[in-house]
């Protein structure tokens, strides 16, 4: 079975605000990018769903979900509202679609979901999803609706016993480790930058057990990561042994994004998910952070035809160079941005020595490995 590709035309106008790290278009161009490439075949795509209310409050509480409605339906709330449940405040803007965009997104994690438990799909990608800092009554950290815990939650309904969640977001996945700190069928493991927010996520915190996380220093690089993906992730998935594997692909990594100290390469990037992919019984990859609109439809796009079993271009050919040459970006950055933004899709792969503070990850991650068997 081919790979399923699932987005929404909802992404394409839709804007958090002129001055929002997420005022940048981010799916749409990844879609136009990867179309512009050849490499989306009509088959493969599915247009996201919207989930309804009832849906949601599968693990979200209806009086937030109603708040959400009437904040896009009036454009506002009652302020007592919004310290109550974060919507329009810290981060978390008020905007034409502040209800239908993240139910999008949600609803396209539960088809995914859906596709992979009937045996419809073995790889769905969603890039809209990811968003891994929701919380059941209030939005956090630019995340109004979890939609990897009501995908996580839809397979487990759908009859999948065991799920692993790989985090590879420059920022802790805390939303999503709260959620199934108690649940010994859920591990989560979580790959951020020590000391960025939401300053969770610590090397020996385990959430009741069922939680590994992999904090990293500022200037973690592509060796590095290879390092922890071999070394600490693979073993711990071959010890849980998931019936499907959910992967949270945030970008915010990349040492081309202005939200991180990270110096990841899209490379590196690549070759992680290649690792998962070879060991995923059935794999939803989503999306995540990234905040530099010419890096995340190169590295999203590469996420897509490495699951189809792609060729990288060397060049990029003319129809997708002028994809990238459409954007426009208001941050120092975008004034006047390097040429291979535009004419190659690939970074140079970020390697490096091993760090000491890296290898000591190790030990810490794998203590008690056998008790997730």
């Amino acid at each position: 079975m081919s790979p399923v590709y699932i987005a929404s035309d909802i992404y394409r106008a839709s804007r958090y605000g002129t001055k929002h790290p997420l005022s940048i278009p981010r799916v749409s161009t990844t879609t136009d990018f990867i179309r512009a490439l050849g490499w989306l075949d009509p088959a493969s795509y599915r247009d996201g769903p919207m989930a309804t209310p009832e849906e949601l409050t599968r693990f979200h509480h209806p009086d937030y979900i109603a708040a959400l409605q009437q904040a896009e339906r009036e454009g506002d709330l009652p302020q007592a509202d919004k310290q109550r449940f974060q919507i329009g405040l810290g981060g978390n803007p008020i905007y034409g679609e502040v209800f239908r965009r993240p139910a999008t997104s949600a609803g396209s994690s539960m088809l995914a979901a859906d596709m992979l438990a009937a045996g419809q799909a073995r790889i769905v990608h969603s890039p809209a999803g990811g968003t891994h800092h929701g919380r059941p009554d209030r939005a956090s950290g630019f995340c109004y609706l979890n939609d990897p815990v009501l995908g996580i939650l839809r397979l487990l309904d759908r009859g999948l016993e065991r799920i692993a969640y790989v985090d590879l977001d420059a920022h802790h996945g805390d939303g999503v480790e709260a959620a199934f700190a108690e649940e010994p069928r859920v591990l989560t493991i979580s790959l951020h930058e020590f000391g960025r927010w939401p300053h969770s996520g610590a090397l020996q915190d385990r959430a009741g057990g069922f939680a590994r996380n992999l904090p990293v220093p500022p200037g973690f690089q592509d060796d590095e990561l290879m390092l922890l993906m071999e070394g600490a992730v693979l073993p711990l998935l071959d010890a849980f042994r998931p019936d499907a594997l959910v992967l949270q692909c945030g970008c915010d990594g990349l040492a081309d994004d202005p939200l991180s100290r990270l110096m990841l390469s899209n490379r590196g990037i690549w070759a992680a998910v290649g690792l998962l992919k070879a060991m995923a019984p059935r794999l939803l990859v989503l999306g995540g952070g990234g905040y530099n609109p010419w890096a995340v439809p190169r590295c999203w796009g590469g996420i897509w035809g490495l699951l189809n079993g792609f060729d990288i271009p060397d060049r990029l050919p003319d129809p997708a160079r002028a994809v990238l040459e459409e954007i426009t970006w208001n941050r120092s950055q975008g004034r006047n941005p390097p040429r291979h933004w535009f004419e190659t899709m690939a970074d140079d792969w970020s390697g490096g020595p091993i760090r000491p503070e890296i290898r000591a990850i190790l030990p810490v991650v794998l203590a008690g490995i056998e008790e997730l068997a």
